[in-house]
């Protein structure tokens, strides 16, 4: 098969630093005025709750920013509160923002278990609900956006045959079980290399798609599967730990590609740590859930899904997306 050498380089496996939400009357939420520092709702103006999953993944923190970014634009106040990765601590955090009266509500589920529990009570105060990236299926939002992450695991893991020649041990770092992205990444990329000698030899869930957690899971199953050469982490931070794995074991050969596009993920195909990613248009979807909640508010019809396009990052076109992340 053809391999990529990887070799994984400090800079790209340095956590990014996040920047820090200002305090708010509560942990772990902030609120962004839509103009000066007056929080309060003017006469024709909107607050939106904007209830983040984890602000540790980069990919939540650039849709937060496109969110604030869009609000500001159109001046709408954003009351964000981040779950820290725990969906109960989300469900209390959107009761407080339904308690206080809400126009709308962008959510980002933090886990599969509760995730219907919030737009159900949303729902029953007559507060629409945009759920960006995750979409509970037994109480979904009213509008969903997200990236088509079929389509585009299925474009990585043709891509991956491509390179591989059609064959392989293959080894699937997966991200949180019974989400959707997890699930739509999964069915896609196992189309992606349907009819192809590509063995998949292991796989194992991560709790919260964290650089750690890859690290981890790829260090025990390289022991358990030492002949691994091709590894999928759902997303760009389980990639950059199964490299992390990959340079401990003194390993070579192994082709690494992950998913989201984001800046540490795109950094480390330009640096060689990875292969490939698949590019989502985070900033495009924090805008589009702005809207959408508008519209929602104003009581206009929505598509129930909108799903947006990812591209396929490898050293060849990656420079063009670090200069200006869609």
């Amino acid at each position: 098969m053809k391999r990529k050498l990887v070799t994984v380089g400090a800079a790209a496996l340095m956590a990014l630093t996040l920047t820090a939400c200002s305090p708010g009357t509560n942990p772990g939420s902030t609120t962004t005025p839509a103009s000066g520092g007056d929080t309060t709702t003017a006469s024709g103006q909107y607050t939106i709750g904007l209830a983040v999953a984890n602000l540790q993944a980069e990919f939540f923190n650039m849709v937060k920013e496109s969110v604030e970014a869009k609000a500001k634009e159109l001046g709408i106040n954003i009351t964000t509160v981040d779950a820290g990765g725990d969906a109960n601590t989300q469900v209390t955090q959107i009761e407080d923002l339904i308690t206080k009266k809400v126009d709308a509500i962008i959510y980002i589920p933090a886990g599969a278990d509760a995730a219907t529990v919030p737009v159900r009570d949303a729902h029953a105060a007559g507060i629409p609900v945009v759920t960006v990236d995750r979409n509970p299926t037994g109480e979904p939002g009213d509008t969903f956006i997200a990236t088509d992450s079929v389509a585009s695991a299925k474009a990585l893991g043709q891509w991956v045959v491509q390179q591989t020649g059609g064959t392989g041990n293959l080894g699937i770092i997966q991200g949180q079980l019974g989400t959707t992205p997890e699930e739509d990444r999964d069915k896609g990329f196992t189309e992606g290399i349907a009819g192809s000698s590509i063995k998949e030899v292991w796989r194992q869930a991560s709790d919260q798609w964290h650089q750690d957690e890859g690290f981890a899971i790829a260090q025990d199953e390289f022991q358990a599967h030492p002949d691994t050469n091709i590894i999928f982490g759902r997303a760009d931070a389980l990639a950059l730990g199964a490299a992390q794995a990959v340079r401990a074991a003194g390993l070579s050969n192994v082709l690494i590609v992950g998913f989201d596009g984001d800046v540490a993920g795109l950094q480390a195909v330009k640096n060689g740590t990875i292969a490939a990613t698949m590019c989502q248009q985070s900033f495009l979807m924090g805008g589009m859930a702005v809207t959408s909640a508008i519209d929602l508010i104003q009581g206009k019809s929505l598509p129930v899904t909108q799903l947006q396009t990812a591209t396929l990052v490898t050293p060849d076109n990656v420079d063009q997306y670090l200069a200006q992340h869609p």
